[in-house]
């Protein structure tokens, strides 16, 4: 008997690490998709589908694959068009969240992330209510990060490229800047050569808030769940 259960329980895990890999690569695939839709199919002139492909190659997402979103972007295929959504919500103890998606079925989305919220005690919110709180930046993070006998030489340029805020930790570096010179950051940090992991528009929060810690994991587990959905892509608090 134990040794079904042993056997069992490894194919449990088996499958569920299938399912988050599948689940990655259905994420990985739309933001193909959607940077091959906005800026054209070109990796050589979209700097952003470059990134894209890149992040996917790594994570070792077959080729075929990568093609085919490529392809939907350009609108080939026939296959229901990706369209990029963004809900504002309140979670427990007032913190603001920020969740995009990018999916094939509005009302999918719509109900799923609302679930989730009501499940945990927060509720959407309406246009406007809580992005007004957060920046939109552009965001290249590179890692490894940047090192630090380089930093104070390699800042000089890269603020004289439009870098407004730099944050460097353990693993990498993020570059910060207004939305229009995230294009042209992105190629000057891949020319120095840096590696970057992506390039993408991130929202910042104008002031962080801080909060107890049975909220604070309450909060932290609702971020978790929303982003195992298929179809969301970033989660964005303001909780410290």
């Amino acid at each position: 008997m134990a040794r079904h259960s042993k056997w069992h329980k490894v194919r449990q895990f088996k499958g569920a690490i299938d399912a988050k890999r599948s689940a990655s690569f259905t994420k990985l695939g739309r933001d193909i998709t959607i940077a091959a839709r906005d800026k054209g199919t070109d990796p050589v002139m979209n700097v952003g589908l470059r990134v894209a492909i890149e992040r996917a190659r790594k994570a070792s997402m077959p080729k075929d694959n990568i093609e085919r979103a490529v392809q939907r972007g350009a609108g080939v295929g026939g296959e229901a068009q990706v369209e990029s959504l963004t809900y504002e919500a309140y979670a427990p103890g007032g913190m603001a969240l920020i969740v995009e998606c990018l999916t094939d079925n509005r009302n999918r989305s719509t109900n799923d992330v609302k679930n989730l919220l009501t499940k945990a005690g927060g509720s959407l919110a309406s246009t406007g209510a809580v992005t007004y709180s957060f920046d939109r930046v552009g965001v290249v993070r590179v890692t490894p990060a940047i090192p630090i006998d380089q930093r104070d030489e390699m800042e000089l340029s890269l603020i004289d490229l439009g870098v407004t805020h730099l944050v460097h930790d353990e693993d990498g570096s993020d570059l910060q800047c207004i939305p229009s010179d995230l294009a042209g950051l992105t190629e000057f940090v891949q020319k120095i050569p840096l590696n970057v992991e992506s390039a993408e528009f991130e929202w910042i929060p104008k002031m962080t808030i801080e909060t107890d810690e049975e909220t604070g994991m309450i909060v932290q587990e609702l971020i978790e769940k929303l982003e195992d959905l298929d179809d969301v892509r970033r989660v964005y608090s303001n909780m410290a």
